[in-house]
């Protein structure tokens, strides 16, 4: 069952007339794209967080340390 806002929604498109309702549905297309490639990030991301956070607590410790070296962009 839609939601109150997908019902209003479904409704106001209805009454577009076909090319816009066609520009609406492109837009919209792309939007839920973008919407599911985010959660794939999002959920890539999730599995990997402690992976970061402990990478970064390594940094920090390094830093702390003094066994960090700054980085020579030249060598780049």
């Amino acid at each position: 069952m839609p939601s109150a806002g997908i019902t209003t929604i479904t409704k106001m498109v209805e009454t577009l007339p076909e090319p816009l309702l066609e520009q609406v549905a492109d837009h919209l297309r792309e939007y839920i794209q973008e919407l599911q490639d985010e959660m794939k990030w999002d959920q890539a991301f999730g599995r990997t967080q402690s992976q970061l956070e402990a990478a970064a607590r390594r940094a920090s410790q390094e830093i702390e340390n003094g066994m960090a070296v700054s980085l020579d962009e030249q060598q780049l």
